[in-house]
């Protein structure tokens, strides 16, 4: 197994466990710990799918790690206020 397909299914790791908490009620989706998660899945999974050229993964991924970390900025910023 090369570097790049580690990185990916780490990537799976990362999403499964996020929507596993999420789901068993154990991470809220308002706490920033769930959308790194979803952060760092998608970073690893774009990783994996520039490696393997997969432009629709790379997309997807890529749209999803911006809203996690727009979604994690927006509740830093409700903090300070």
């Amino acid at each position: 197994m090369d570097y790049f397909t580690i990185i990916g299914w780490l990537g799976v790791v990362f999403f499964v466990t996020a929507y596993l908490l999420l789901s068993l009620e154990i991470l809220s989706a308002k706490k920033t710990v769930y959308h790194w998660l979803n952060f760092l899945g998608a970073l690893c999974l774009v990783l994996n799918a520039i490696a393997i050229k997969d432009n629709p993964t790379i997309v997807v991924n890529g749209i999803w790690g911006l809203i996690a970390v727009f979604t994690v900025l927006k509740i830093y910023k409700k903090k300070m206020l």
